[in-house]
């Protein structure tokens, strides 16, 4: 029996579901899953094992044109996954004509490495004629590619995805332990976890503002202790995280234990702070602190 392994990236657009699909092809709640653009910031590795597959996944930034040196930083990750890739996943969702960079897009185009192009959110489809139609475009647009029709969220053909990606795989070696699930640490997941929370809860410019630290993790057998902070650029924003008497900013800590709780299957005490790090999105050494820059 050969052994197969390898690295599958996905990439696409902000919010086409590419999170949603890492989350459904590895099981694990591991890429934040919110509707605003831009929420995932770095890459992230979730690893599914079979007895004669190893398979690492890698959900990317969705693809923008830099405003900032955090969103250049972001896109560095995405021209990385291009370099590593065993199989790249383009995703795509219904409505869209194509990549908002077009360097980009022919890259994808004229990759040497197998693509799968995955057509998501079929569902929300009025009428058949119009998928046919987005199929017979995409594959017109990137002929190099295997196309799937699919649902992240239903998780409709996601199998079909999966068992495309196997076939694909090249014979190699486990590159992890068997029993891993993702090569990021803990405090990791504690960072996303409050960050959706604020993506979710606050609006306009507030959540792309915001970083989190994890400063405490400390484990013992029934209880996790954990103090995170939330950075912010300005001082009007710190007021606005943590809201009257501190109402928005409970919320936030409240909801992230609930699902920290649930992602570590442990009791979890979760103390947060706002602090205020003036214009950090610009700063080159705030980013590489932020593990944003190599």
């Amino acid at each position: 029996m050969t052994h197969k392994a390898g690295f599958v990236n996905i990439i696409g657009n902000p919010n086409v579901g590419k999170s949603t699909l890492m989350n459904a092809l590895v099981g694990e709640r591991l890429s934040i899953i919110t509707s605003k653009a831009q929420t995932t910031r770095h890459r992230i590795l979730g690893i599914v094992n079979g007895d004669d597959f190893q398979i690492l996944f890698s959900d990317t930034p969705g693809i923008i044109k830099p405003a900032y040196e955090l969103q250049a930083s972001m896109m560095d990750f995405v021209k990385s996954a291009f370099e590593d890739a065993d199989v790249l996943i383009y995703m795509v969702e219904l409505g869209e004509k194509e990549l908002k960079d077009e360097q980009f897009f022919n890259k994808i185009k004229n990759s040497k490495i197998p693509v799968l192009l995955l057509i998501n959110k079929i569902d929300t489809a009025k009428d058949q004629t119009v998928v046919e139609e987005k199929l017979a475009y995409w594959q017109e647009k990137v002929p190099n590619a295997e196309v799937f029709l699919i649902s992240a969220l239903e998780k409709f053909n996601v199998e079909g995805v999966f068992n495309a990606i196997l076939d694909k795989l090249p014979p190699s070696p486990a590159f992890y332990p068997k029993d891993q699930l993702t090569d990021k640490p803990e405090r990791f997941f504690v960072n996303e976890a409050i960050r959706e929370k604020i993506l979710m809860h606050y609006k306009k410019e507030i959540p792309y503002a915001v970083e989190i630290e994890t400063e405490e993790f400390i484990e013992d057998e029934k209880i996790i202790k954990i103090r995170s902070i939330i950075m912010v650029e300005r001082q009007t924003q710190k007021g606005i995280i943590i809201g009257h008497k501190g109402a928005a900013l409970k919320r936030v800590g409240s909801e992230a234990r609930k699902d920290l709780q649930k992602f570590f299957q442990k009791k979890i005490h979760l103390e947060l702070y706002v602090k205020v790090n003036k214009d950090w999105r610009s700063n080159k050494n705030q980013l590489r602190r932020f593990g944003y820059k190599e």
